[in-house]
């Protein structure tokens, strides 16, 4: 089962490297200036660390606004889990 949290964003380990469209990182960043994050990332939780692996735009666009925090939907999860996501 899920729950949603604001996590602090240098808590959230991202281990898969993915390539960023600026442009919609940039439009991400002013629709959350705007009207504020309406979709929390995806985040597992193994072991008491977190690890994402979706949500990289929302991820960058909250980092270079300066946000401690970012929404997010978090799984517990097994190591088993995590191997998977890393495979």
């Amino acid at each position: 089962m899920a729950q949603i949290k604001d996590l602090p964003l240098r808590q959230i380990k991202r281990p898969l490297y993915r390539q960023n469209d600026p442009e919609k990182v940039k439009a991400l960043m002013a629709s959350i200036q705007a009207v504020g994050l309406q979709e929390p990332i995806d985040v597992l939780e193994v072991e008491g660390e977190y690890y994402g692996f979706s949500g990289c735009h929302r991820y960058e666009a909250c980092s270079r606004l300066g946000h401690e925090t970012i929404r997010a939907n978090v799984r517990k999860a097994p190591r088993s889990v995590l191997k998977m996501h890393l495979a």
